[in-house]
């Protein structure tokens, strides 16, 4: 899934409004921002295959660091804790907080679920590995993650109020952009013709969508 998470962020920002989208939008892609390094020094592994499924080229070998779910309840207990130190000393996070990112962190886990095919380990490299396969149908994927970003977009202008143009319709216009994204994700060709070009492409992409969720959400109270 790749869209489809920040649904999470814009559902999450209700736990404490006073928490920026972009941090969310951080959280909610934090394993995959810790994959794609990992790729690159060949702990965990990924293969580039075109067409491997009716929505991705690439195929996920070995990520038990990352992507089983007991290291998602791992790391969404050490961001918990990461934030909970945090509001102690800075004023820009907030007790509260902490809950909103550990469920990010840990939403991943749960949202790929739907959408992989069995290669999400359930501890390390365990032999049995969970995906319900959705990627094999590509309209469904899309579908699915369009329905969820609307969802959680509307959510998220119900709970926040919005001033001048960018506050009224900025993240309308960036979940639009969102949407013809990930439809250039599923149905197009492949981001990089290569395991390192892919990871770039893909932490270019998660880095450069939270820096305007921080800069939208400045505009939302």
């Amino acid at each position: 899934m790749f869209v489809g998470h920040y649904a999470a962020s814009l559902m999450l920002k209700q736990v404490d409004r006073r928490l920026s989208l972009g941090w969310l939008f951080l959280a909610v892609q934090f394993v995959d921002i810790l994959f794609f390094p990992l790729v690159l020094l060949g702990i965990e592994r990924l293969n580039i295959v075109e067409n491997y499924t009716a929505s991705t080229h690439f195929e996920l070998v070995y990520m038990p660091f990352t992507h089983s779910l007991v290291a998602s309840f791992i790391w969404a207990f050490i961001v918990y804790g990461g934030v909970r130190l945090l509001s102690r000393k800075q004023r820009w996070f907030y007790p509260a907080a902490a809950g909103a990112m550990a469920l990010a962190v840990l939403s991943h886990w749960f949202l790929d679920l739907l959408v992989h095919t069995p290669d999400l380990p359930l501890l390390g490299d365990s032999s049995l590995k969970l995906g319900l396969g959705l990627w094999n149908h590509a309209l469904a994927t899309y579908l699915l993650e369009a329905g969820l970003l609307m969802l959680g977009l509307f959510l998220y202008l119900k709970s926040t109020r919005g001033s001048g143009f960018l506050g009224k319709y900025g993240m309308i216009m960036f979940t639009v952009f969102l949407l013809l994204a990930n439809g250039h994700n599923i149905f197009g060709p492949p981001m990089g013709e290569s395991v390192a070009a892919l990871s770039v492409s893909a932490l270019m992409s998660y880095f450069g969508f939270a820096g305007l969720a921080f800069w939208l959400d400045r505009y939302r109270h």
